[in-house]
């Protein structure tokens, strides 16, 4: 299916980029404009589309979902078709920002027991939920369990339940058994029914994989898989590792047994005996908390003092000194005062001279050429607030330097000289320096560069070269950038890496051979495999019905992801036998003919008649499918 990010979809969902492609349908990070929240919509593969089957199935799926609601489930939103541009049949989803289990076990190979069950209790809450409600999963396997990156375990892909509440998936006509053949229970693969026990056996199937690191069962091909799911006993986890505790031993070795009828029930009691497991295994362990609330200090008042100005202070001194006023003199008083002695007039005129001083030097001081002032700090205000506040005071402001800050905002100063609080002259001047915000550096397009030329570029700029990864693209040739992280615009530190990625160019593929496989499971796997695969049905004489006969290009054919293949499945035989309508009514007669996919022509001998009393071709005649057979009804 082409890539249909940019799509605006149902005329709600704007589809952001590709997320995962499966054999029956493409999922996509998308917008919900009309809530604006980031959704995932899964979008049917066109040319199912035109499969009633599958598009009931595919409708089914969002049914069994929607009718469940539990935090391990992800939630289905939506579900519709597409009638404003490319015809769709989509379903929306809630979007699980993380990875899936499979992606998981690849990278960490076997989890530890402690950590296995805290993996396996939120699935089995789930399967039970939907078990309480009547609905079976049929397709429990790590690919279809997400991991949020906030560590929310979540199981997804409803498209094989079944249930009261949401009928069958599987048509009546149809004997192909779906699912993932490594995680099938034997009921499914020899009888084609399932249970809640199934989805007990295919969940330890997954929790075997999870302790042990592997499956049960390996095989070139997928039916020798499934023959020995049905003829094997999956053997104890404790065969394949060590100090595993005996009641989880004998728990996953009976989930998976081949007898239904020794598995738990469900999977509500799956996990009513693991949870007991867990709590046995650590008694102490406190449950987990959801609640993610940070409570927030509130905001501290700051205290104000405010401080005398410094002419005030200076006039209480002089006022200290100044003599007080008295009642008036009487005579004797003036004539005592007038006599005084050459000692006191010399200390008049020593008194007279200091007084002078002290005036001169109070104007040197406040008004004259040493006046000087103590300004406030201006640290944090802007070059123009900082410029208005100290020449109030009669000072100068230059700017000496910028410097990049984290702290202090673009444009306002970080630091003066000399610091606040210094004395200066009047008419003095302080040297600020302003901050140029903090320091970024944008990351360059790195796009269909080589790697040797995104590292030169990367050069003249103060960031570094980070991982280099390679990967397959059927987008960028070989040998050139894909992407970034960051990417491209992104504002970063200094001294940043930045990883790239790199194409490999077209990942190609030798084909395998599907003749002889069933046709819906060849289609499945080719799919998935990300090749177009065209799907032809002709007669066979020799092949069963939905059988691959043959296939284009061959197997063994070196292909690129994407390339086209054609299956050729077979209808069955082109021929059938003339059955024995003696003596049945013609409408009976007439619609056993038709199912066989033959023409048939009524003569009647009487207006009347209502028997068949001749049949041309005779009985047991082999003729072709599409031939003509003549009733004569008497």
């Amino acid at each position: 299916m082409s890539d249909l990010t940019g799509n605006l979809i149902d005329g709600r969902y704007q589809l952001l980029r590709q997320m995962d492609a499966g054999g029956m349908a493409t999922i996509y990070e998308a917008i919900d404009t009309r809530l604006d929240r980031r959704v995932a919509v899964k979008i049917m593969h066109a040319h199912l589309a035109q499969d009633e089957q599958f598009v009931e199935r595919f409708i089914r799926e969002a049914k069994a979902a929607a009718a469940l609601s539990h935090p391990n489930i992800v939630a289905v939103q939506d579900q519709g078709w597409n009638q404003s541009g490319i015809p769709a049949v989509f379903i929306v989803m809630e979007l699980v920002d993380g990875h899936t289990l499979r992606e998981y076990l690849n990278e960490r190979g076997k989890i530890a027991i402690a950590d296995g069950i805290k993996f396996l209790l939120p699935v089995l809450s789930a399967l039970g939920a939907a078990h309480r409600l009547g609905i079976v999963h049929r397709d429990v396997k790590p690919e279809n369990i997400l991991v949020s990156k906030e560590g929310r375990i979540k199981i997804t892909d409803f498209g094989l339940a079944k249930g009261a509440m949401i009928g069958s998936t599987m048509t009546a006509e149809s004997s192909v058994i779906l699912g993932s053949v490594s995680y099938l229970s034997p009921e499914q693969v020899s009888r084609g029914i399932a249970d809640s026990r199934s989805d007990v056996y295919s969940a330890a199937i997954t929790a075997f994989e999870i302790f042990t690191g592997t499956k049960p069962f390996e095989g070139e091909e997928p039916i020798q898989i499934a023959f020995m799911h049905v003829n094997s006993r999956v053997p104890r986890i404790s065969t394949l590792i060590d100090d595993v505790p005996e009641a989880l031993d004998d728990l996953i070795f009976a989930a998976t047994s081949v007898d239904p009828d020794e598995r738990p029930r469900d999977c509500q009691v799956f996990h009513s005996q693991l949870l007991a497991i867990s709590q046995s295994l650590n008694p102490s362990a406190p449950q987990m908390s959801l609640e993610l609330d940070i409570p927030i200090a509130p905001m501290r008042s700051k205290s104000k003092k405010k401080s005398r100005g410094k002419f005030a202070q200076i006039t209480e001194r002089i006022s200290l000194t100044l003599p007080t006023s008295t009642g008036k003199e009487n005579t004797a008083q003036v004539k005592e005062r007038r006599k005084v002695s050459k000692r006191v007039r010399r200390n008049r005129w020593i008194a007279a001279g200091l007084a002078v001083l002290l005036g001169i030097t109070t104007w040197w001081v406040l008004i004259g050429p040493g006046a000087s002032v103590k300004f406030p700090s201006v640290v944090g205000a802007t070059t123009e607030q900082a410029n208005s506040t100290l020449t109030a005071l009669g000072l100068k402001t230059v700017v000496v330097d910028e410097r990049f800050d984290e702290d202090i905002a673009k444009g306002k100063v970080i630091s003066t000289d000399p610091f606040a609080g210094d004395s200066i002259a009047l008419g003095g001047t302080v040297n600020l320096v302003v901050s140029k915000g903090a320091e970024r550096y944008t990351i360059p397009s790195l796009i269909n560069l080589t790697p040797e030329a995104a590292v030169n570029l990367l050069a003249k700029s103060p960031l570094k070269v980070g991982e280099i990864t390679e990967v397959f693209s059927t987008k960028v040739p070989k040998g050139f950038v894909i992407s970034s992280n960051p990417e491209q615009g992104a504002r970063v530190k200094r001294d940043t890496l930045v990883d790239m990625v790199v194409s490999k160019g077209v990942e190609t593929f030798s084909l395998a051979s599907f003749v002889g496989t069933n046709g819906e499971q060849a289609l499945n796997e080719l799919t998935v495999a990300g090749f177009n695969v065209t799907t032809t049905y002709a007669f066979d004489e020799k092949a069963m019905p939905g059988e691959v006969i043959s296939q284009n290009p061959a197997a063994g054919t070196p292909l690129a992801k994407g390339a086209a293949v054609e299956i050729f499945v077979s209808k069955g035989s082109a021929f059938v036998y003339i059955p024995n309508v003696m003596r049945y009514t013609q409408d009976r007669a007439v619609a056993l003919l038709e199912d066989l996919g033959l023409k048939v022509v009524v003569k009647k001998v009487t207006k009347s008649a209502k028997l068949v009393i001749g049949i041309d071709p005779k009985v047991n005649a082999k003729v072709k499918r599409g031939s003509t057979v003549t009733l004569t009804v008497g």
